[in-house]
């Protein structure tokens, strides 16, 4: 099966605040695209997937992520992120009504192309499926089968939301880069000891933060 991965992401300008005790207010907006650039460019790289529909209102957001192959659906009801994904995934099955969907964090640096194809093989077996993330709380990805609606619930406590839902939850082990997302500053030295892509790992040097290159 192949699978078009949407990914959202909000204005720059106002992502990752929770950082604010590791990146300083003009660097956020930066360290936020790095996180992007780096998680598109390895789901591009997933032999499971087919295209990458990145739903953004930023423009140089989108400039840069389509730079890389990805095709950038505008965030046209701008009414938050649940919204923004189930806009994208109608959006995106114009084309190809009967493909794949999987909602995908932009904030997975560490992410691992093969890791990624391991979750979406998984996802496959069933209509609905999600994948928690690192601290057992929210959704780092949510997937659905030809012919089912995404139906996202993302936001807080999103694990037991998407579980409520139906969405069979996937409980997998060595998916470690899938499910660390990186809200803080904790989450950010968690997945430089993952290993990050190329652009991350650059901002996390300009930061003096230690880590490991090579998502």
């Amino acid at each position: 099966m192949q699978w078009t991965v949407v990914v959202p992401l909000k204005a720059l300008g106002k992502a990752k605040s929770r950082l604010s005790d590791t990146a300083a207010d003009g660097v956020r907006p930066s360290l936020a695209l790095a996180f992007a650039q780096d998680t598109v460019a390895a789901v591009l790289a997933c032999a499971a997937v087919r295209d990458v529909a990145v739903v953004t209102g930023d423009p140089l957001a989108g400039r840069e992520l389509a730079a890389l192959g990805a095709r950038i659906v505008p965030d046209e009801p701008a009414g938050g992120l649940n919204a923004a994904l189930a806009h994208a995934a109608t959006t995106v099955r114009q084309s190809r009504p009967e493909g794949a969907v999987a909602a995908l964090n932009a904030d997975l640096p560490a992410l691992r192309p093969e890791e990624l194809a391991r979750v979406l093989d998984v996802a496959a077996e069933f209509p609905r499926a999600f994948l928690p993330d690192a601290a057992g709380i929210g959704t780092t990805l949510l997937a659905a089968t030809s012919g089912r609606e995404l139906r996202p619930a993302f936001g807080v406590d999103s694990r037991t939301r998407h579980r409520a839902s139906g969405a069979r939850e996937l409980a997998l082990d060595a998916v470690d880069s899938v499910r660390q997302d990186v809200d803080t500053g904790d989450d950010l030295r968690a997945a430089l000891a993952l290993g990050v892509g190329p652009r991350t790992a650059a901002m996390a040097a300009r930061l003096l933060i230690p880590g490991q290159s090579g998502g």
